[in-house]
């Protein structure tokens, strides 16, 4: 059994393809890979907050799948913190709120309603088969870096961090292109 040049030629080429998909899968999935989450500091006595992941994405389905806590210490036991976001543009919205516990901690995640109605300014509706679909009408909120601002309610203590607010990597458009395909996205002109 004998093989011609060109089998030989043809079988690298798909060797050398199959190659260069599995490293760019390999990228991918490294390089969407978020860093450390961030811990509170115990050496610190006052007040702190610390939001885990500290980048998002403005995308529907990035945003989907992101769980945004905000924590803290320092806070006086038996009160409630209220997380506010500022920044550019004069943006400033209330994200997420909890109760302090005993030990002066507390954790805040963002709801999902919060997530898509607040930061990507979009509504929530129903398909035919009752699903979520997300309606977008409007900009989301502006990229930059955003003060966390925590504040307690009772107490006036406060806490500040800081929060990446990143516009869609070509991953999340495409997957949000695709939402769009398939009914889970739409978007809508608003009204002039």
């Amino acid at each position: 059994m004998f093989f011609r040049k060109e089998d030989i030629e043809m079988c690298k080429e798909k060797k050398i393809i199959l190659w260069s998909l599995t490293l760019l899968t390999f990228l991918i999935i490294v390089w969407s890979c978020g860093g450390t989450p961030r811990t509170l500091d115990p050496s610190v006595s006052g007040p702190q907050a610390i939001v885990n992941p500290e980048t998002i994405r403005l995308s529907v389905s990035k945003l989907k799948d992101t769980h945004i806590v905000f924590e803290g210490s320092g806070f006086k036991s038996g009160d409630s913190v209220l997380v506010t976001l500022v920044g550019p543009n004069e943006t400033r919205l209330s994200v997420a709120e909890a109760p302090v516990k005993p030990d002066g901690t507390f954790k805040a995640p963002v709801p999902p309603l919060t997530r898509f109605m607040e930061i990507l300014r979009a509504d929530i509706t129903f398909d035919e088969k009752f699903q979520n679909v997300v309606v977008i009408s409007q900009p989301p909120i502006p990229e930059g870096v955003y003060t966390v601002r925590v504040r307690s309610m009772i107490s006036k203590e406060s806490a500040e961090t800081k929060l990446n607010v990143k516009g869609p990597s070509i991953i999340d458009s495409l997957k949000d292109w695709i939402g769009g395909l398939t009914g889970k996205i739409r978007h809508k002109k608003a009204k002039q």
